[in-house]
C-alpha cells in the first residue's frame, strides 16, 4: 500500500471532556518545542489533533504536563498509515465489561478466590496458562447453565465498541476478537461487536457440567501475537497498518508488535509499555487515535 507522505510526521492526539479548555494551552506547549499546525478538531470539544515536527516523547510530555489536573488521554500517534487496516482486540475487561471467568466464579460462589488469581494473572505477576488451568479446575461440576446466565446477565459491550469495530470495517479494515477467555462467549461477543473473526479457549464438558478442563494447547500470550502476525502476514499488511488494544499482561506482546498498540484501561505493567494508552475515555477513543472524525464514525 502506498500513502502520501505528511507535512508532519505525526499528530498529538488529545481526548478529553476538558478538550476547550485544553486546546490552547496545549497547542502552546507543542509550539514552543518545534513546527506545530492549527488545531483539527475531531468531536467538538471532546478530541483534536496538532500535527508537529518536534521530538515525539519531549512533545507528549509538555502536552501532559500543559494538561495537568485535568483528566485526559494524550498520545503521539504516526502521521503514516494512520488509518489501520486490521484490529486485533482482547475481550475480556477491553471490548467487554467484565472478565467472564471471573463470573462464572460468583455463579459457583468462589469469586473472590478466582478473581484474585485472575488480578495476578493480568498484572503480569503469575503465568497465564497455570493460572487458567486452575481457576478453571476449581469450577469442575458448575451447571453449563451457568454460562448462559453470564452472558445474558453480566457480559455487556463497553461503550464504543460497536462503533469502533463498525468504522473500521466500513473503511475496509479486517477484524479479530482474540480472548485467553472462552468460545462459548467469544463467539456471541464477536456477533454482538460485529468482529469478523475470533478465537479463544475450549472449555469441556460432560454435557450437563463443566469437567474442569481447558481444550489443550491453551491459548494465551503467545497465541494473541501469531494471530496478529499471521493475519499481517496473510493479508500482506505491513505491521504499521496494524492496531492491537488489550488490558492485560497476556495482550502485552501484540501490543508492542503492532503499529498501533493501545492500553485500554489498563493494567500498570501494561500501560506503562504500550505505546499508546486510553485511561478516561472509551473506545471511540481508539478511532480518535486513528484519526476519524465524528461524523465518519459508523453509529448503531
Amino acid at each position: 500500500m502506498t500513502f502520501v507522505p505528511e507535512p508532519f510526521p505525526h499528530a498529538l492526539n488529545v481526548i478529553s471532556a476538558d478538550a476547550d479548555a485544553l486546546a490552547g494551552p496545549v497547542r502552546a506547549a507543542v509550539a514552543s518545542l518545534g513546527a506545530a499546525d492549527e488545531i483539527r478538531w475531531l468531536s467538538p470539544t471532546r478530541a483534536f489533533d496538532i500535527a508537529f515536527l518536534g521530538t515525539p516523547e519531549r512533545v507528549a510530555a509538555a502536552a501532559r504536563a500543559a494538561a495537568t489536573g485535568l483528566a485526559a488521554d494524550i498520545n503521539v500517534v504516526a502521521s503514516a498509515f494512520r488509518r489501520k487496516r486490521l484490529l486485533i482486540a482482547d475481550m475480556d475487561s477491553t471490548i467487554i465489561c467484565c472478565e467472564c471467568l471471573d463470573e462464572l466464579a460468583d455463579m459457583a460462589g468462589l469469586k473472590p478466590r478466582i478473581a484474585a488469581i485472575t488480578e495476578r494473572a493480568m498484572r503480569g505477576e503469575i503465568a497465564f496458562e497455570p493460572a487458567l488451568k486452575e481457576r478453571v479446575g476449581l469450577l469442575k461440576g458448575l451447571r453449563l447453565d451457568a454460562l448462559e446466565r453470564v452472558m445474558a446477565e453480566r457480559v455487556k459491550l463497553n461503550p464504543g465498541a460497536r462503533e469502533l469495530v463498525r468504522t473500521m470495517r466500513a473503511n475496509g479494515a479486517h477484524t479479530m476478537l482474540v480472548s485467553g477467555g472462552f468460545t462459548f462467549f467469544t463467539q456471541r461477543v464477536a456477533i454482538a461487536a460485529g468482529f469478523e473473526h475470533q478465537q479463544a479457549n475450549v472449555l469441556l464438558d460432560d454435557g450437563q457440567h463443566l469437567t474442569g478442563l481447558v481444550r489443550e494447547p491453551i491459548l494465551g500470550r503467545e497465541a494473541k501475537l501469531e494471530a496478529l502476525t499471521s493475519e499481517t502476514t496473510a493479508r500482506g499488511l505491513d505491521f504499521a497498518e496494524t492496531l492491537a488494544v488489550g488490558d492485560g499482561a497476556n495482550d502485552l506482546a501484540m501490543i508492542q508488535r503492532a503499529g498501533l498498540g493501545v492500553a485500554y484501561h489498563a493494567k500498570p505493567l501494561v500501560a506503562e509499555a504500550a505505546g499508546a494508552r486510553i485511561d478516561q475515555g472509551d473506545l471511540k477513543g481508539l478511532l480518535y487515535l486513528q484519526g476519524y472524525r465524528d461524523d465518519e464514525i459508523v453509529s448503531d
